[in-house]
């Protein structure tokens, strides 16, 4: 089944190309079928290429997917048009009575900051305690899910002396986990990030089970039962360019950074970069997807009881 966007969303067109299914709102209301309601809240500067990422790997299933776009209800983006945001964003504050079957938290570039320094920390805290009455499953995204971490159970973010830049190899820590279906016994990951969680910390918290982890890198891929989440602090959506596009902004800014360890062949940067994620990142969001789908209710109302 395709996922139902709205056809003038940029991502519309793109998805089309690229040959994943999608459908408009007046073909989907001619289908007799109840759709996922999955929601993402999008805090990344780039909007549209963070629509577009996501919405390629959940539409990706046998599902149909309803797919609505969330912005925090006061703080005014200044990366994206307002008409854009007008258009096709919905403020928390407009659906806070609303039920959906999974929502995604996507990480957002203000990792130096404390999280109780984040202009809009109290609505998103808000926004964390509402999955627990109003979404089946809750997938907090890299500064997302460190986020989402730290208020449920207070686990602290740590700056890194450099930033952590590449591709890095995981382990897989759990074959037998629902949402690991089909996952080799390690996999590449896009990084991107300037803190970490650390290990001893998140196997201190109550009922937490890392499933990725790495080495270099840290604990990737962690369950939360009790909150019914999944934090990952890596970049499965990240397209094949999105760590280019990172690596020639801070050169043309004049920003100090490494090449991206393991991501160009031979850490050659005038070489086109290699995508070796992609399966995976298919695989690990449609099996939440899946397991959305055999858990949650019939009735979108009976979703938190």
């Amino acid at each position: 089944m395709p996922i139902k966007i709205p056809s003038d969303l940029p991502a519309y067109k793109v998805l089309n190309r690229e040959g994943v299914k999608v459908m408009s709102e007046d073909q989907a209301a001619r289908q007799d079928i109840r759709p996922l309601r999955i929601a993402l809240l999008n805090l990344m500067p780039k909007k549209i290429q963070t629509e577009t990422q996501f919405a390629r790997l959940i539409g990706a299933t046998p599902l149909q997917i309803e797919f609505t776009l969330i912005r925090m209800s006061e703080h005014q983006t200044k990366t994206a048009s307002s008409d854009h945001m007008q258009s096709f964003y919905r403020p928390f504050s407009d659906i806070r009575n609303e039920k959906f079957d999974g929502l995604i938290i996507t990480g957002a570039p203000i990792e130096h900051l404390e999280f109780g320094d984040v202009t809009y920390w109290d609505e998103l805290c808000e926004i964390f305690d509402w999955t627990q009455t109003n979404v089946q499953s809750t997938f907090g995204v890299c500064w997302g899910g460190m986020a989402m971490i730290n208020h449920f159970h207070g686990v602290k973010k740590h700056m890194l002396e450099t930033k952590l830049f590449g591709c890095y190899r995981h382990r897989n820590l759990a074959p037998a986990s629902p949402i690991l279906l089909g996952f080799s016994d390690d996999c590449v990951i896009p990084v991107s990030r300037w803190t970490e969680m650390r290990q001893s910390e998140i196997d201190a918290a109550t009922n937490l089970t890392t499933l990725l982890g790495s080495d270099e890198a840290g604990p990737c891929l962690v369950r939360d039962p009790d909150h019914r989440a999944t934090y990952i602090f890596n970049h499965f959506e990240y397209d094949s360019d999105t760590l280019k596009q990172e690596y020639d902004r801070d050169i043309a800014d004049g920003t100090p950074i490494n090449v991206p360890l393991n991501y160009y062949p031979k850490d050659d940067p005038s070489q086109k970069p290699t995508n070796r994620w992609r399966s995976h990142a298919h695989l690990l969001y449609g099996n939440w997807l899946t397991e959305v789908y055999e858990n949650t209710p019939f009735n979108l109302n009976n979703i938190g009881r």
